[in-house]
């Protein structure tokens, strides 16, 4: 199955997360929610593959978010998908207008600012990911 996903990540302390080629940013600890699109090969199948990098189990950074899932003070919460919809920046740019945006990560391929978005509050980052997937989807 194909379609757009959102990535629930706890950051359980500050931290300093080497993005590749992007540069280093400083995290604060909370939680994240990223989103990406499921359309190439394996579709959903991407989400188990950010699993095992965030597990430990797959060392291969492929895209921004692999680092900060590869990050030891890291943990994957939980997902959000949107099947057989492409609204990958939909979501993005509905999360930027309800909480903070964490600049230039995972946006490499389109006109979106971010894909990366932070709060302090687990309940509230999760409410606004599904508000955004539900609008969309």
């Amino acid at each position: 199955m194909k379609g757009t996903y959102t990535l629930l990540v706890e950051l359980v302390r500050p931290a300093t997360i080497e993005f590749g080629a992007k540069g280093a940013m400083e995290l604060d600890s909370g939680r994240y929610a990223y989103t990406g699109s499921a359309f190439g090969q394996g579709g959903f199948s991407r989400v188990d593959r950010h699993a095992r990098v965030a597990s430990g189990e797959n060392d291969a950074r492929h895209w921004h978010v692999d680092y900060l899932l590869g990050h030891p003070d890291a943990r994957l919460a939980g997902d959000v998908r949107t099947p057989d919809e492409d609204v990958e920046c939909a979501v993005a740019r509905n999360l930027s207008d309800e909480v903070r945006s964490v600049s230039g990560i995972g946006a490499s391929d389109c006109d979106c600012g971010t894909h990366l978005h932070y709060a302090s509050d687990r309940d509230a980052l999760e409410r606004a990911v599904r508000r955004a997937h539900d609008r969309d989807g």
